[in-house]
């Protein structure tokens, strides 16, 4: 995906999801001290929104926290389940580009939190109006429908987020990020094998499967806006535990950074099995057909997430959709009207 092409440098997703290379690289937030003392404070964090900007940062950054054994218990659900539970001795985070996510601002306005943050992309919003504090997002609008550079984003601010809890130096910080721009650069680039593309223009459904990260679920959810062809996010092993009764051969299955010990049985169950086509993203060579990118440590997932946004984008194309306006797909997905 190169913007010297016209074929991607006509539509504004492609645009966007180029420029998630420069808001990596010039990626700072505000003072943090405000909520790093509430986070220190409970102990507690609870992320909610809706759709993609819950999705991929809020589960991303949960993986983090547990796989380092930070101090921190975090969750999140959406808002409306959210509202079922005690989040009283919680710093609640709400992220809204718009700032107009009606069901998050119901959340904030009639929910008691130790703390509440807005994560939005706009000045004088309805749900900063009613924070603590409100952080911005330096990622600039999104005309496409598909959110792709500010997801980017959010996640990178509760990374940082969590980085400031531990006291990480902010020399730390900018090494990464001019790292992490670089090899984002190379998987949104990079040329994906036609054949893959072809296959999966191919077929009637998407499956991404993997880890409960964001990543696989984020990418389904994509599928829909980039692509007008359905999917489903198979949960770890969920791909052979029972839906391949269902699955048929013209459907096709994304493992996004398979584990090496699963292989065969997806391998046994899907490709010979079912007898559909299996493909792997992953920084190294599975025994399936693989898209290979680079690795990260724990940017890992950002890298995964891109290169999924580079193959929706030639499947798009592949099929002849317009990228940049979906039928029925909005930018707000419920708008709070004041």
């Amino acid at each position: 995906m190169k913007l010297s092409e016209q074929k991607y440098a006509k539509y504004a997703l492609c645009k966007e999801m180029l420029e998630t290379v420069d808001v990596i690289r010039n990626f700072k937030t505000k003072d943090l001290s405000k909520a790093v003392e509430s986070l220190k404070t409970t102990g507690k964090l609870f992320m909610t929104g809706e759709g993609s900007s819950r999705i991929f940062p809020a589960k991303h950054t949960i993986n983090l926290i547990q796989k380092n054994g930070f101090d921190i218990t975090a969750y999140t659900e959406g808002s409306r389940q959210a509202a079922e539970l005690k989040l009283k001795e919680f710093t609640m985070f709400g992220a809204s580009n718009s700032g107009k996510t009606k069901e998050v601002i119901s959340l904030f306005k009639n929910k008691e939190a130790a703390g509440k943050f807005a994560l939005i992309a706009h000045e004088n919003t309805p749900l900063g109006a009613i924070s603590d504090d409100e952080f911005i997002l330096n990622c600039g609008n999104e005309d496409a429908v598909a959110a792709t550079k500010s997801v980017i984003e959010q996640a990178l601010f509760y990374h940082q987020l969590i980085k400031t809890f531990i006291g990480a130096s902010a020399d730390q910080c900018s090494a990464t990020v001019d790292e992490l721009a670089d090899k984002s650069k190379e998987v949104l680039e990079m040329e994906i094998d036609l054949e893959l593309i072809a296959a999966i223009s191919k077929a009637d459904v998407i499956y991404f499967a993997g880890r409960n990260v964001g990543v696989a679920e984020e990418a389904a959810l994509k599928t829909n806006e980039i692509t007008r062809k359905k999917s489903a996010y198979l949960e770890g092993t969920y791909a052979v535990h029972g839906i391949e009764e269902v699955m048929t051969e013209n459907e096709v299955v994304i493992l996004v950074d398979p584990y090496k010990e699963e292989e065969e049985k997806f391998k046994e169950v899907l490709l010979d099995g079912v007898g559909m086509k299996v493909i792997a993203i992953s920084d190294h060579d599975t025994m399936f057909p693989t898209i290979k990118i680079p690795s990260m440590g724990c940017h890992d997932a950002y890298l995964q997430l891109q290169a999924c946004w580079n193959v929706l984008v030639e499947v798009g194309i592949a099929c002849g959709v317009d990228l940049d306006h979906p039928t029925r797909a909005r930018k707000v997905g419920n708008e709070f009207i004041g």
